[in-house]
């Protein structure tokens, strides 16, 4: 019977070996029909993952709303306090939605439609300024129409090879676009209804998938795994709900103190400055440079004025508001914050530069305690500064001699 067993485990080791080549071979050299169906599997659970990212992001109000109400246990049962506290939650959130966007989206329009009608004017001054920038510089005309002579056919070819198919792809994505609000639609609510029924059974739902952790694994294997598991957690929790907190305020800050200081399309400006400011360390930038060129179309001293104001916004928000908030919930320091922006942006996009920080994170962390499990066993410190002046310990007869050379033939 071992005997048996013994084959049959090789034989199953083989099929995952061999069924782990043929699906990298899929995904790399073909058209990746495993790809396909996971896109189609996931369009399938998008109401899931909707109500798992929402059950995610408010379960520390529930926990709060838990706690105000448990002061009256002996009178409220278990069950009706997570009831109460999951609609007192949603009540909230769907009192500040309407808020935020009953003051916000008007102004937002309007100040669209006040950019839409000044885009004429604003044309005319930008080009304005070229033409007199190129002629109080000859020299530098010159050299400009060299470089546009010689990138215009590079320039034609692109337009019409990459630019036109793709403005084509977004005329058929808008004709369909109706469809395709009404089923994100959709897909919302039903992600709604799903987050109410994780947030009033998140205990079990984490019982049950330890469980599985145990049936799966050893011992502990299951309590290293969920060790990381709530490490991993940790992390995320911190930083997401810390940095959506944070951006939020710088919006509401930026857009206050915009309209008391009368700066142009202030909603806008706030809008871009708030969602922006979600992305570390980049995000001020990214959203202060076109802001303050839109304010400098219409006044060049209040473009000063929004420049100063961006600066001191930034100071408080990475001195004292950041910190109240953030904490140190990554752990890593500013140099491996801008490589996980730059690699997270390189392959995911905005959503990488956003979600490549509590990654890199998680990553660092998991390395960290694989480092410092190895040096414990070896009787070693685990403090990097130890390492500085570390010095190899030898026998006493000194350090192992090399291995003699072989003899050249």
């Amino acid at each position: 019977m071992k005997k048996d067993n013994h084959y049959f485990a090789w034989g199953l080791t083989a099929v995952c070996v061999i069924g782990t080549v043929l699906l990298l071979y899929d995904v790399v050299f073909r058209e990746s029909i495993v790809m396909n169906y996971a896109g189609k599997l996931l369009d399938i659970l998008a109401p899931v993952l909707y109500g798992a990212a929402m059950a995610y992001l408010l379960a520390p109000l529930v926990n709060w709303f838990e706690r105000i109400i448990l002061r009256r246990r002996g009178r409220t049962p278990s069950r009706w306090r997570r009831a109460i506290s999951v609609l007192l939650t949603w009540v909230v959130v769907l009192a500040l939605l309407y808020a935020l966007f009953s003051v916000l989206v008007p102004e937002l329009y309007a100040s669209v439609l006040q950019l839409a009608n000044n885009a004429r004017g604003y044309y005319y001054k930008v080009y304005g300024w070229v033409i007199h920038m190129l002629e109080s510089n000859p020299d530098f005309a010159v050299k400009a129409t060299e470089v546009i002579n010689e990138y215009y056919t590079d320039a034609l070819a692109w337009i019409n090879v990459n630019l036109v198919p793709q403005l084509q792809t977004a005329a058929l994505a808008v004709t369909g676009g109706v469809l395709g609000v009404f089923a994100f639609l959709k897909n919302l609510l039903l992600g709604v209804i799903i987050s109410v029924y994780l947030l009033a059974g998140k205990e079990s739902f984490a019982a049950g998938g330890c469980k599985l952790c145990y049936t799966l694994l050893s011992e502990d294997r299951a309590a290293l795994f969920i060790r990381g598991v709530k490490a991993t957690d940790r992390i995320f929790a911190g930083f997401v709900r810390g940095k959506l907190l944070d951006s939020l305020i710088i919006g509401v800050l930026c857009f206050f103190f915009s309209s008391l200081f009368e700066f142009p399309y202030a909603p806008l400006v706030s809008v871009v400055v708030g969602v922006t400011n979600i992305i570390p360390f980049f995000g001020p930038f990214l959203g202060a440079i076109p802001s303050a060129f839109l304010i400098l179309l219409d006044s060049p001293i209040k473009c000063l004025y929004f420049i100063i104001f961006v600066l001191a916004l930034q100071q408080f928000d990475g001195n004292i508001l950041g910190p109240r908030i953030l904490g140190d919930s990554t752990g890593i320091s500013g140099f491996w914050v801008m490589v996980a922006i730059l690699v997270g942006g390189g392959l995911w996009g905005v959503a990488g530069m956003f979600l490549g920080v509590p990654i890199c994170a998680c990553i660092y962390a998991g390395i960290r305690f694989f480092s410092d499990s190895r040096l414990k066993k070896k009787g070693l410190p685990v403090s990097a500064a130890s390492y500085a002046t570390h010095q190899p310990v030898w026998p006493e007869d000194g350090p192992p001699e090399p291995p003699p050379e072989k003899p050249k033939p």
